[in-house]
């Protein structure tokens, strides 16, 4: 099984809209997805909860969590989100970078459309490795 770890600098938006996107549409035998942040907030921002709860998916019980190498090591696939030199390398472990603006404080529509942004390049991820429910 393929472990993917999506990273932002809080964890509190955009690594949790990707993990979650795609835990709901990847095969779970095949590959699951874990979000985490170089420097964890205390809880995911409320205009994120908003947005994907009308996407059908609940993170107000979701809590960030922190990026270290054990868990970066653990990841076939670290796709970082705005971290840039602060998430971890690990020896072996194949590294994307999206770049995607920080939904904190955004307006609903352009947390939606960042949202759907991540969507579209999960969907596309999934797509491109055979993880498809």
């Amino acid at each position: 099984m393929t472990t993917v770890v999506f990273a932002c600098i809080h964890n509190a938006g955009r690594s949790q809209i990707a993990a979650a996107f795609f835990n709901a549409l990847a095969a779970p035998t095949k590959a699951h997805a874990v979000s985490a942040g170089t420097q964890p907030a205390t809880h995911i921002h409320p205009e994120v909860v908003t947005v994907m709860r009308e996407a059908g998916i609940e993170l107000a019980h979701a809590r960030p969590r922190l990026l270290n190498d054990e868990l970066a090591a653990s990841a076939q696939l670290l796709v970082t989100m705005g971290c840039g030199e602060a998430c971890p390398l690990a020896p072996g472990l194949r590294r994307e970078d999206w770049n995607l603006r920080d939904p904190k404080g955004l307006p609903p529509e352009q947390v939606r459309a960042i949202r759907d942004d991540i969507r579209r390049r999960v969907v596309a991820l999934i797509d491109a490795h055979g993880w498809r429910r």
